[in-house]
């Protein structure tokens, strides 16, 4: 299924779109949950960055609680086997993105409020600062929101899920 939702190197968003729907309404009605399945192809990405989602799935409903019980766990699992489903290569992984109600939507704007504020604090105490462990489309989410700021880099440090981002003052050049 994977590889016709690749063309010349480019995710086809509609393909794409189409397959990641039918995977998700199979899910739902054979774990029985009370969920309403919601898929769009972005048209054009408004940045056109290579971390842009091209296609965004939602899940709302009754059952919403279920998947996003300890920091979207479910909803995060549900993503995985959707890329496993659909045969993507990790590349294209940040192309889609599954959320519950807007529920990642708000912690990925968050976890960039969370980068701005510790880069201002590295900073200005030139100390590194470690921000908590996360997944690594969060800690994604981190680096490339303070990829372009000037005084600072990023690092991943740690093994599996106790990763992190560390903040640090650039090294003078």
């Amino acid at each position: 299924m994977g590889q016709e939702l690749i063309r010349d190197g480019k995710l086809d968003r509609q393909a794409a779109a189409g397959a990641l729907r039918t995977f998700l309404e199979e899910l739902v009605h054979a774990a029985g949950f009370d969920l309403k399945v919601k898929v769009q192809a972005v048209e054009s990405p408004s940045t056109g960055a290579s971390d842009e989602a091209e296609v965004i799935a939602d899940l709302d409903g009754r059952d919403k609680e279920i998947l996003l019980e300890r920091n979207g766990e479910l909803l995060k699992a549900i993503e995985h086997l959707a890329f496993r489903a659909l045969r993507l290569e990790p590349a294209y992984h940040e192309k889609i993105h599954l959320d519950s109600g807007g529920y990642r939507a708000l912690r990925f704007e968050e976890l960039r409020m969370t980068a701005r504020v510790a880069a201002e604090r590295v900073e200005t105490s030139k100390q590194p600062f470690r921000l908590n462990p996360m997944s690594s489309r969060e800690r994604r989410i981190v680096h490339m929101a303070l990829k372009d700021m000037p005084g600072i880099r990023t690092e991943s440090v740690g093994m599996g899920e106790e990763r992190q981002v560390v903040v640090h003052p650039a090294k003078p050049k």
